[in-house]
Protein backbone atom coordinates (compact mmCIF):
# COMPACT_ATOMS: atom_id res chain seq x y z
CA UNK A 1 0.00 0.00 0.00
CA UNK A 2 1.06 3.60 -0.57
CA UNK A 3 -0.36 6.88 0.75
CA UNK A 4 -0.27 10.36 -0.74
CA UNK A 5 -1.91 13.72 -0.28
CA UNK A 6 -4.25 15.48 -2.07
CA UNK A 7 -3.95 19.50 -2.78
CA UNK A 8 -6.49 19.88 0.73
CA UNK A 9 -3.58 17.98 2.52
CA UNK A 10 -6.32 14.50 2.74
CA UNK A 11 -4.21 11.38 3.32
CA UNK A 12 -5.51 8.77 0.54
CA UNK A 13 -4.13 5.38 -0.15
CA UNK A 14 -3.38 2.94 -3.33
CA UNK A 15 -2.69 -0.41 -3.67
CA UNK A 16 0.02 -1.94 -6.06
CA UNK A 17 3.32 -0.83 -7.96
CA UNK A 18 4.09 -0.27 -11.33
CA UNK A 19 6.23 1.78 -13.98
CA UNK A 20 3.62 2.81 -16.11
CA UNK A 21 0.41 1.16 -14.37
CA UNK A 22 -3.49 0.80 -14.93
CA UNK A 23 -4.98 3.39 -12.55
CA UNK A 24 -8.46 1.95 -11.12
CA UNK A 25 -11.11 3.67 -9.82
CA UNK A 26 -13.83 1.66 -8.09
CA UNK A 27 -17.41 2.17 -8.13
CA UNK A 28 -20.08 1.34 -5.85
CA UNK A 29 -20.31 4.60 -5.85
CA UNK A 30 -17.97 4.66 -2.61
CA UNK A 31 -16.83 1.06 -2.37
CA UNK A 32 -13.65 0.04 -1.32
CA UNK A 33 -11.00 -0.89 -4.08
CA UNK A 34 -10.51 -4.18 -2.63
CA UNK A 35 -13.35 -5.78 -4.87
CA UNK A 36 -11.16 -4.91 -7.40
CA UNK A 37 -8.33 -7.05 -6.52
CA UNK A 38 -9.27 -9.81 -8.53
CA UNK A 39 -8.67 -7.89 -12.13
CA UNK A 40 -6.91 -10.70 -14.24
CA UNK A 41 -4.33 -7.77 -15.47
CA UNK A 42 -1.18 -6.89 -14.78
CA UNK A 43 0.55 -3.48 -13.60
CA UNK A 44 -2.86 -2.58 -11.70
CA UNK A 45 -2.71 0.35 -9.10
CA UNK A 46 -6.33 0.07 -7.49
CA UNK A 47 -7.23 4.00 -5.54
CA UNK A 48 -9.37 4.26 -2.23
CA UNK A 49 -11.54 7.15 -2.77
CA UNK A 50 -11.77 9.58 0.20
CA UNK A 51 -13.33 7.71 3.02
CA UNK A 52 -12.83 4.52 1.64
CA UNK A 53 -9.99 1.25 2.37
CA UNK A 54 -7.30 2.85 3.88
CA UNK A 55 -7.90 6.49 2.74
CA UNK A 56 -9.17 9.40 4.81
CA UNK A 57 -12.32 10.57 5.77
CA UNK A 58 -13.31 14.00 4.00
CA UNK A 59 -15.80 16.54 4.37
CA UNK A 60 -17.09 15.87 1.27
CA UNK A 61 -17.64 13.40 -1.56
CA UNK A 62 -19.35 14.42 -4.54
CA UNK A 63 -17.54 13.19 -8.00
CA UNK A 64 -16.58 16.20 -9.73
CA UNK A 65 -14.74 17.19 -6.52
CA UNK A 66 -12.58 13.67 -6.51
CA UNK A 67 -11.49 14.61 -10.37
CA UNK A 68 -8.69 16.04 -8.33
CA UNK A 69 -7.76 13.31 -5.89
CA UNK A 70 -7.05 11.21 -9.19
CA UNK A 71 -4.59 14.60 -10.56
CA UNK A 72 -2.87 14.19 -7.35
CA UNK A 73 -2.09 10.50 -7.59
CA UNK A 74 -0.81 11.19 -11.47
CA UNK A 75 1.33 13.40 -9.91
CA UNK A 76 2.40 11.28 -6.71
CA UNK A 77 3.34 8.49 -9.28
CA UNK A 78 5.27 10.74 -11.17
CA UNK A 79 3.70 9.74 -14.63
CA UNK A 80 3.09 12.70 -17.05
CA UNK A 81 0.27 10.31 -18.79
CA UNK A 82 -2.27 7.51 -17.07
CA UNK A 83 -4.09 4.74 -18.20
CA UNK A 84 -7.06 4.85 -16.24
CA UNK A 85 -9.89 2.38 -15.55
CA UNK A 86 -13.46 2.86 -14.04
CA UNK A 87 -15.65 0.40 -13.13
CA UNK A 88 -19.46 1.23 -12.55
CA UNK A 89 -19.54 4.72 -10.73
CA UNK A 90 -16.05 4.83 -11.27
CA UNK A 91 -16.63 5.08 -14.78
CA UNK A 92 -18.34 8.63 -14.03
CA UNK A 93 -15.07 9.66 -12.25
CA UNK A 94 -12.78 8.18 -15.16
CA UNK A 95 -14.99 10.32 -18.01
CA UNK A 96 -14.90 13.40 -15.95
CA UNK A 97 -11.22 12.74 -14.81
CA UNK A 98 -10.81 12.56 -18.87
CA UNK A 99 -12.48 15.48 -20.04
CA UNK A 100 -10.76 17.83 -17.26
CA UNK A 101 -7.50 16.85 -17.82
CA UNK A 102 -7.59 15.16 -21.46
CA UNK A 103 -3.57 15.91 -22.14
CA UNK A 104 -3.23 13.24 -19.30
CA UNK A 105 -4.66 9.91 -19.98
CA UNK A 106 -3.51 7.90 -22.38
CA UNK A 107 -6.47 5.57 -22.70
CA UNK A 108 -9.52 4.92 -21.38
CA UNK A 109 -11.37 1.91 -20.34
CA UNK A 110 -14.82 1.66 -18.86
CA UNK A 111 -16.54 -1.20 -17.76
CA UNK A 112 -19.80 -1.31 -17.24
CA UNK A 113 -20.05 2.36 -16.46
CA UNK A 114 -22.88 4.10 -15.07
CA UNK A 115 -25.07 5.91 -18.01
CA UNK A 116 -25.67 8.72 -15.65
CA UNK A 117 -22.55 10.85 -16.41
CA UNK A 118 -24.39 10.67 -19.72
CA UNK A 119 -28.03 11.22 -19.06
CA UNK A 120 -28.74 7.57 -20.69
CA UNK A 121 -31.99 6.39 -18.86
CA UNK A 122 -31.53 2.62 -18.77
CA UNK A 123 -35.47 2.12 -18.34
CA UNK A 124 -37.67 -0.73 -16.77
CA UNK A 125 -38.03 -2.18 -19.80
CA UNK A 126 -34.39 -2.37 -20.84
CA UNK A 127 -33.89 -4.35 -17.64
CA UNK A 128 -36.86 -6.75 -17.94
CA UNK A 129 -36.08 -7.81 -21.38
CA UNK A 130 -32.07 -8.61 -20.34
CA UNK A 131 -33.47 -10.07 -16.38
CA UNK A 132 -35.84 -12.29 -18.57
CA UNK A 133 -33.17 -13.89 -20.45
CA UNK A 134 -32.16 -15.53 -17.22
CA UNK A 135 -35.79 -17.38 -16.27
CA UNK A 136 -34.02 -21.13 -16.96
CA UNK A 137 -31.90 -19.77 -13.78
CA UNK A 138 -32.58 -21.97 -10.71
CA UNK A 139 -32.24 -18.93 -8.74
CA UNK A 140 -34.67 -16.87 -10.96
CA UNK A 141 -38.06 -17.43 -9.49
CA UNK A 142 -37.24 -15.96 -6.54
CA UNK A 143 -34.90 -13.09 -7.79
CA UNK A 144 -37.44 -11.28 -10.48
CA UNK A 145 -39.85 -11.35 -7.27
CA UNK A 146 -37.39 -8.74 -6.33
CA UNK A 147 -37.41 -6.42 -10.08
CA UNK A 148 -41.41 -7.13 -10.00
CA UNK A 149 -41.43 -5.36 -6.17
CA UNK A 150 -38.61 -2.38 -7.84
CA UNK A 151 -40.86 -1.89 -10.75
CA UNK A 152 -43.88 -1.44 -8.98
CA UNK A 153 -42.52 1.15 -6.65
CA UNK A 154 -41.52 -1.10 -3.92
CA UNK A 155 -37.92 0.05 -3.65
CA UNK A 156 -36.62 -1.26 -0.43
CA UNK A 157 -33.31 -2.71 0.50
CA UNK A 158 -35.31 -6.08 0.91
CA UNK A 159 -35.96 -6.34 -2.92
CA UNK A 160 -32.36 -5.35 -3.96
CA UNK A 161 -31.43 -7.98 -2.34
CA UNK A 162 -33.38 -10.57 -3.98
CA UNK A 163 -32.35 -9.39 -7.15
CA UNK A 164 -28.39 -9.80 -6.47
CA UNK A 165 -28.03 -12.80 -8.52
CA UNK A 166 -28.66 -10.49 -11.71
CA UNK A 167 -25.58 -8.48 -11.14
CA UNK A 168 -23.75 -11.75 -11.87
CA UNK A 169 -23.12 -14.19 -15.15
CA UNK A 170 -22.83 -16.89 -12.79
CA UNK A 171 -23.97 -16.75 -9.40
CA UNK A 172 -21.57 -18.40 -7.29
CA UNK A 173 -18.94 -18.14 -4.57
CA UNK A 174 -16.71 -15.61 -6.44
CA UNK A 175 -19.66 -13.20 -6.92
CA UNK A 176 -21.15 -13.62 -3.28
CA UNK A 177 -17.76 -12.67 -2.15
CA UNK A 178 -18.24 -9.12 -4.08
CA UNK A 179 -21.10 -8.13 -1.48
CA UNK A 180 -18.12 -8.48 1.35
CA UNK A 181 -16.10 -5.39 0.54
CA UNK A 182 -16.93 -2.50 2.55
CA UNK A 183 -19.20 1.13 1.46
CA UNK A 184 -18.92 4.20 2.79
CA UNK A 185 -22.91 4.70 2.34
CA UNK A 186 -23.24 7.84 3.60
CA UNK A 187 -20.31 9.11 1.58
CA UNK A 188 -22.35 7.14 -1.52
CA UNK A 189 -25.59 9.69 -1.00
CA UNK A 190 -23.27 12.54 -1.91
CA UNK A 191 -21.46 11.14 -4.91
CA UNK A 192 -23.95 11.91 -7.46
CA UNK A 193 -25.49 15.44 -5.51
CA UNK A 194 -26.63 18.36 -7.66
CA UNK A 195 -24.29 20.03 -9.30
CA UNK A 196 -21.83 16.98 -9.72
CA UNK A 197 -22.51 17.32 -13.58
CA UNK A 198 -24.26 18.37 -15.83
CA UNK A 199 -24.53 15.28 -18.46
CA UNK A 200 -25.47 17.64 -21.78
CA UNK A 201 -22.26 19.20 -21.06
CA UNK A 202 -20.57 16.36 -20.82
CA UNK A 203 -22.06 14.52 -24.00
CA UNK A 204 -21.05 17.89 -25.77
CA UNK A 205 -17.17 17.47 -24.79
CA UNK A 206 -17.28 13.50 -25.50
CA UNK A 207 -17.46 14.44 -29.16
CA UNK A 208 -14.12 16.15 -28.83
CA UNK A 209 -12.22 13.62 -26.67
CA UNK A 210 -9.19 11.87 -28.25
CA UNK A 211 -8.24 9.33 -26.04
CA UNK A 212 -8.39 5.72 -27.08
CA UNK A 213 -11.51 4.02 -25.15
CA UNK A 214 -12.85 0.55 -24.77
CA UNK A 215 -16.02 0.01 -23.19
CA UNK A 216 -16.48 -3.34 -21.92
CA UNK A 217 -20.16 -4.61 -21.39
CA UNK A 218 -21.33 -7.57 -19.97
CA UNK A 219 -24.26 -9.21 -22.42
CA UNK A 220 -26.57 -10.11 -19.66
CA UNK A 221 -25.71 -6.79 -17.14
CA UNK A 222 -29.16 -5.09 -15.85
CA UNK A 223 -27.24 -1.82 -15.34
CA UNK A 224 -25.59 -1.52 -18.31
CA UNK A 225 -27.63 -3.35 -20.89
CA UNK A 226 -25.59 -3.66 -24.26
CA UNK A 227 -27.93 -1.35 -26.40
CA UNK A 228 -27.37 1.27 -23.49
CA UNK A 229 -23.49 0.13 -23.79
CA UNK A 230 -23.68 0.73 -27.35
CA UNK A 231 -25.62 4.28 -27.13
CA UNK A 232 -22.26 4.75 -24.50
CA UNK A 233 -19.65 4.03 -26.79
CA UNK A 234 -21.21 5.97 -29.39
CA UNK A 235 -21.01 8.89 -27.74
CA UNK A 236 -16.77 8.74 -27.68
CA UNK A 237 -15.03 9.32 -30.66
CA UNK A 238 -12.31 6.61 -30.90
CA UNK A 239 -14.31 4.23 -28.19
CA UNK A 240 -15.06 0.22 -29.18
CA UNK A 241 -17.32 -1.51 -27.79
CA UNK A 242 -16.94 -5.00 -26.54
CA UNK A 243 -19.65 -6.92 -25.12
CA UNK A 244 -18.08 -10.02 -23.03
CA UNK A 245 -20.88 -13.08 -23.28
CA UNK A 246 -22.65 -13.92 -20.20
CA UNK A 247 -20.96 -11.49 -18.13
CA UNK A 248 -22.82 -9.25 -15.73
CA UNK A 249 -22.05 -6.04 -14.08
CA UNK A 250 -18.36 -8.09 -13.02
CA UNK A 251 -17.57 -9.21 -16.13
CA UNK A 252 -13.75 -10.02 -14.51
CA UNK A 253 -15.27 -12.42 -12.26
CA UNK A 254 -17.59 -14.02 -15.44
CA UNK A 255 -14.42 -14.98 -17.40
CA UNK A 256 -11.22 -13.50 -16.46
CA UNK A 257 -9.76 -14.74 -19.64
CA UNK A 258 -11.83 -12.67 -21.65
CA UNK A 259 -11.63 -9.50 -20.00
CA UNK A 260 -7.93 -9.29 -20.09
CA UNK A 261 -8.25 -9.52 -23.97
CA UNK A 262 -10.70 -7.59 -24.17
CA UNK A 263 -8.76 -4.79 -22.20
CA UNK A 264 -5.55 -5.57 -23.89
CA UNK A 265 -6.90 -4.85 -26.93
CA UNK A 266 -8.02 -1.49 -26.58
CA UNK A 267 -7.75 0.95 -30.01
Amino acid sequence: MGTFKNADGLGLAYHGEADDPLICLPGGPMQASSYLGGLPLDNIVRLDLRGTGDSEKAGYYRVDRQVHDVQALRRHLGLDRISLLGHSAGGTLAVLYALRFPQHVKELVLVAPSPRVVGIDVSDDDRREVALRRSGEPWYAEAIKGFEEIWAGNVTPEAFAKISPFWHGRWDDAARALDDHPRNHEAALEFYAGGAFDPQRVRAKLKNLDVPTVLIAGEVDVALPPRRAQEFADLIPRARLVVQPGAGHFPWVDDPEAFAAAVQRIP
